[in-house]
């Protein structure tokens, strides 16, 4: 059974898990990484979060074939948001002891 106190504790332990997750989202918010095709051709930015904040395009590559330019840009863009996945699941599990690895699997909406 868990005492008065021992309850008190945990919510006291997962009020800061939350605060220090929250403040990672917005950490993630602030970081960049960086995918590319093509030999640098095309580059992708994003963000912590995997939002795409920009595109590349090398301008004399546009006189390609339109369908092997749009592979690229998809190739970089999928690259980067790689990279961003895994730095923000690094992040995360830093923050919350590994618990979010072991919650990974399971569908709670906000926690990627």
């Amino acid at each position: 059974m868990i005492s008065k106190g021992n309850f008190s504790n945990m919510l006291k332990q997962a009020k800061q898990v939350q605060e220090r997750l929250e403040s990672t989202q917005k950490e993630l918010e602030s970081i960049e990484m960086e995918g590319q095709a093509g030999g640098g051709m095309v580059i992708a930015r994003v963000n912590g979060k995997q939002e795409l904040l920009s595109v590349k395009i090398e301008p004399e590559i546009l006189k390609e074939d339109v369908e092997l330019v749009e592979d690229l840009i998809v190739a970089a863009v999928n690259q980067a948001n790689r990279k961003a996945g895994e730095e923000s699941q690094k992040r995360m599990n830093e923050v919350s002891g590994g618990m979010m690895g072991a919650l990974g699997n399971l569908n709670i909406p906000g926690m990627k």
